[in-house]
Parts: C-alpha cells; sequence; structure tokens
C-alpha cells in the first residue's frame, strides 16, 4: 500500500510524509526539486525504515501532471493527499498573470487530474482515500487573494461533489481547511507573520493529526483548531458581500 503526497518536501505536505511513513506507509513524495526530494526520502527512510519513492514534476504545467498521474495508475495507491499549492497577497492588477493562471494549475487542474488518475484503482479495489488540502479561504471571496480563495472554494466543492459520488465504493475523499500553519507557504505568499495573532497559527504536524483523525472516520471535511472552524462556519453563514468586507479589513491588516 502507498500514500501518494504532492507537495510532500515542506510544510502540511511534509507533515503528512512524516507522519505516513511513522504508521508504516510507503511512500511517493512528489515536489519540483530533485535535492530537497532525495534529502526528505532518505530522512524518512532513516527515521521509520519504509520506502520512500520520490518523483521530481512541476504540476503547473500538463507535462508534470501527466507523469504523477502515470505513476499513480501503476502503482497500488491507497492514499493520494493534494498537497501541492501556493497563493499570493495583494491586488489583483498588481500580479503576475502567468503567476495567478500558474496558481490554478497548481491549485485545481492538477488536483483534478490527479484524482482521475488515481480513483479507477481505488474503484476497483474498493478502498482508497483523496485528501484535497482546501483552506479556511475557501469559506468567503477573498479580495486581495481573488484567485487564492477562488481555487481553494473550487477545491472544497470538487471535494464534496466527489465525496458523495463515490461514497458507495467504499471511498473517502475528503476536503482539509487548514488556516494560518507555520510553513514556507504564507512566507512565499507575502503573509507578515508578526501582524497575524500568534493563536491563530497552528503546526503543520497538528493540522495532519487531525485531519488523519477525521480521514479515520470517515469524514470529508476536516477544519483543525477551534478558531478555525469558527471562522470558516461563520464565512460560509454569512452574505457573500460582507464575508468580503470583513475580507479585505482582515487582509489589509495582515499584508507586510
Amino acid at each position: 500500500m502507498t500514500a501518494v503526497i504532492t507537495g510532500g518536501t515542506s510544510g502540511i505536505g511534509l507533515a503528512f510524509a512524516e507522519a505516513l511513513s511513522a504508521l508504516g506507509e510507503s511512500l511517493v513524495l512528489v515536489a519540483r526539486s530533485r535535492e530537497e526530494l532525495a534529502t526528505v526520502a532518505a530522512g524518512l527512510s532513516r527515521a521509520t525504515g519504509v520506502q520512500v519513492d520520490t518523483l521530481a514534476a512541476d504540476l503547473s504545467g500538463p507535462a508534470g501532471q501527466a507523469q504523477v498521474s502515470e505513476r499513480l495508475r501503476d502503482d497500488d495507491v491507497t492514499l493520494l493527499v493534494n498537497s501541492a499549492g501556493y497563493g499570493t497577497y495583494g491586488a489583483f492588477l498588481e500580479q503576475d498573470p502567468d503567476y495567478d493562471t500558474g496558481q490554478v494549475d497548481v491549485n485545481v487542474t492538477a488536483v483534478v487530474a490527479l484524482s482521475h488518475a488515481a480513483l479507477p484503482g481505488m474503484v476497483a479495489r474498493g478502498n482508497g482515500s483523496i485528501v484535497n488540502v482546501s483552506s479556511t479561504a475557501a469559506g468567503q471571496p477573498m479580495p486581495f487573494q481573488a484567485v487564492y480563495g477562488a481555487t481553494k472554494a473550487f477545491v472544497t466543492s470538487f471535494s464534496y461533489a466527489l465525496a458523495d459520488e463515490v461514497a458507495d465504493s467504499g471511498i473517502t475523499v475528503m476536503a482539509l481547511h487548514p488556516g494560518y500553519t507555520l510553513s514556507r507557504f504564507h512566507d512565499r505568499a507575502g503573509v507578515s507573520r508578526s501582524s497575524v495573532p500568534s493563536w491563530l497559527w497552528l503546526e503543520p504536524e497538528a493540522v495532519v493529526r487531525q485531519a488523519l483523525t477525521d480521514l479515520k472516520k470517515g469524514r470529508r471535511s476536516s477544519t483543525p483548531g477551534l478558531a478555525n472552524r469558527v471562522l470558516l462556519a461563520s464565512a460560509q453563514m454569512s452574505p457573500p458581500r460582507l464575508s468580503a468586507r470583513v475580507s479585505t479589513v482582515l487582509t489589509k491588516r495582515f499584508r507586510p
């Protein structure tokens, strides 16, 4: 049995790799950097003795997506974790169009493509799980994170719908909604950590512990942290214009 984890060399993806390898799961880690993949794989193998394969692929393009999809079709994959993704902070008109479309390719198109590749084998075997890393940003329109928030709203909607479609096949599809998580993700997006209240930040290991607990229970959604659950529920219940206005105020506050 094998778990395939995209974005497996840092943040939530790495935390999944560490937790699953400690449980004895064989892994296939996917990321862009061969060097980082080799370092992480060697460390996990030494620590746990499990087999850790690596696959260097850029999920922002069709070639990388096809490469990983082929591996998913060939292996006895019992778990796919779609953790690769990135976001940006800033006004839409100030963003690089290529960077934004690449964000859609990684956050959305790759999730769909890899799910297409993994599910047939899972359904044929009658077991398997997919965890799609969404975000608390999925709950409302996100001014100054317009593309990122929209991609995560897609991931959540897609995951819930797919979960219902395959429920009778013994397959679990779960959307994971982390909030502010201590990782390179927020550094890359330009989030000022000092402006975000410390109680909102979670360690990636805590996010993954909750996710694996919820996955074992067959849940279709996991939102680690009480504050994140309250924030997500409040956003989902608010009128879109109101939640967008609140998001605007908070986003401006949390920018560098």
